[in-house]
């Protein structure tokens, strides 16, 4: 562990960072973080915010955040770049975006060090990350490459002396505000389909993780990406706040809690443009009576304590069928109780911290109020005490009562409420018996009868017999609480194109 003495004028912070993970210093000491019109400027912000590493709870770097004045400044740049830029061919934009995808693997080895230090992820969960990322912006490369072709095209009216053309037009500056459980992948999801529609973008990344995001400000001055096309606002609830209420702004793309997320649709909806909201779940996974056990309890340890539990699509309900409820937890049980749980100072970590001293904060409140209810905890229920940092262990309830916060809040920590059932239909009801509808896991050995309890449930993606892999041409997006709109695939670039129609005469 090295300790480095940093100075500014005012302030002089010491950072504790791991020499084993080897971060190259340009990504960790960051005096200017704010990117505006193509180039970088020190932030005006009025409290600098600090980089924890989860697994230690010590900081790592200081970054100063934009302020109010300099999210103007970014919105102003992205409506001057957005005159040129919706011009620009697809097989430009195209062009651009797979530079970023091929830089994005050129500094994978950088940026998974960081992922690990930042978020506290194990090794093999931020690979993944970065190759999530890269795949985004190839796809949409490839979707930006035929945009050209589809305009102009005919539709057949009822009067021949007219005819007409539909025409898929940019929609303007957006503004992208991504949350802290996945950086770079959010906001692949949401960069690569605007700038690949024709939209300019200013970008404010979470408080907790700015630093992985500040890199696509390096790629985009690495590739000669037009300046304004994207500018990055790093910053709290304030920043995000005086980016969502810019007139100059067309379109808000949202993911994070509920509670802000009401917050960004109320400032959308107080100037009228379109929201994207990608919130909460609950998500269920059902393991039917055929299933084959060991292959379910893989499913259902993934899918709830991949990412310590950080996900929205985390599957934190589980149903099982009655007559294999006792080997399906005990087998459950044995697996969660072998999984190691440790920080980046161990390379075979299966299970890292949890991200946040808030959200530390929160699993902890959660799991005490559990015990007091006097839930059966059937391993776990603990914060790990022999290790610094935000660790808590991967926990299980079983029989949680339906009506208790365990079964009905997304807690978004590695935290397990099991309940049996005794026919298809009830599985079905009480999985749907949410305010929230994002994701679902349905496992079973008869893959048609699987697949048909899938169709009936209320939930935007669903897995049948795998593991939680996303592809960027699928649709990702919920029902119900979960959100609004879908983000990747088509689906995805269609959230930042409006239609127009011609009407002609012959």
């Amino acid at each position: 562990m090295k300790r480095i003495k940093m100075e500014t004028a005012a302030v002089t912070t010491t950072f504790s960072r791991p020499q084993h993970l080897n971060v190259p210093a340009d990504l960790l000491e960051r005096p200017e973080a704010v990117f505006v019109g193509g180039c970088w400027q020190a932030g005006r912000g009025a409290a600098a915010i600090l980089a924890i590493d989860p697994s230690t709870g010590e900081a790592f770097a200081r970054i100063l955040p934009a302020s109010a004045e300099q999210v103007a400044e970014a919105t102003q740049a992205a409506e001057r770049a957005f005159i040129d830029w919706r011009r620009t061919s697809g097989a430009r934009r195209a062009d651009f975006l797979r530079a970023i995808a091929a830089g994005l693997r050129g500094r994978k080895p950088d940026l998974v060090a960081l992922q690990m230090l930042n978020n506290g992820k194990p090794r093999y969960e931020a690979e993944i990350d970065v190759d999530d990322a890269a795949a985004t912006f190839d796809y949409y490369a490839d979707l930006a490459a035929e945009l050209d072709d589809q305009q102009g095209r005919p539709v057949l009216l009822g009067d021949e002396s007219l005819t007409g053309a539909t025409y898929l037009e940019p929609l303007g500056p957006v503004a992208l505000v991504v949350a802290w459980n996945f950086p770079m992948v959010t906001t692949a999801w949401k960069l690569a389909p605007a700038l690949a529609a024709g939209c300019t973008a200013v970008l404010k990344p979470s408080e907790f993780t700015t630093l992985a995001e500040l890199v696509y400000g390096d790629l985009a001055t690495q590739i000669g990406l037009p300046a304004g096309v994207l500018n990055i606002v790093p910053g709290g609830g304030s920043v995000g706040a005086a980016l969502c209420s810019d007139r100059r702004i067309r379109k808000i793309s949202f993911t994070g809690s509920n509670a802000t997320g009401s917050q960004v649709m109320a400032a959308a909806a107080g100037r009228i443009v379109p929201v994207s909201l990608e919130l909460g779940g609950k998500s269920p996974i059902i393991i039917l009576e055929d299933a084959d056990i060991a292959q379910a309890v893989e499913f259902a340890s993934a899918g709830i304590f991949f990412n310590c539990g950080q996900m929205c699509s985390a599957t934190s309900r589980l149903m099982v069928a009655e007559g294999i409820a006792e080997d399906v937890t005990a087998a459950l049980v044995a697996k969660t109780n072998q999984l190691l749980v440790a920080g980046h100072d161990e390379p075979d970590a299966q299970m890292g911290p949890l991200t946040t001293t808030e959200q530390f904060a929160k699993v902890k409140a959660v799991l005490e109020k559990a015990r007091a209810a006097g839930l059966d905890c059937i391993t776990g229920g603990n914060p790990v005490h022999d290790r610094r940092g935000f660790f808590v262990e991967p926990s299980i309830y079983r029989n949680v009562p339906t009506d208790h916060a365990v079964w009905r809040e997304e807690i978004f920590g590695p935290v397990l409420a099991m309940r049996s059932f005794t026919s298809v239909d009830e599985a079905v009801a009480l999985a749907n018996d949410t305010d929230f509808g994002l994701a679902a896991t349905v496992v079973g050995t008869d893959g048609d009868a699987a697949a048909a309890v899938a169709r009936r449930l209320d939930a935007g993606h669903i897995w049948v017999n795998t593991s939680q892999m996303i592809f960027p041409n699928t649709a990702w997006g919920g029902f119900k609480a979960s959100g609004i709109g879908r983000e990747l695939g088509p689906w995805g670039l269609a959230a930042y194109r409006g239609v127009k129609h011609i009407t002609s005469a012959v």
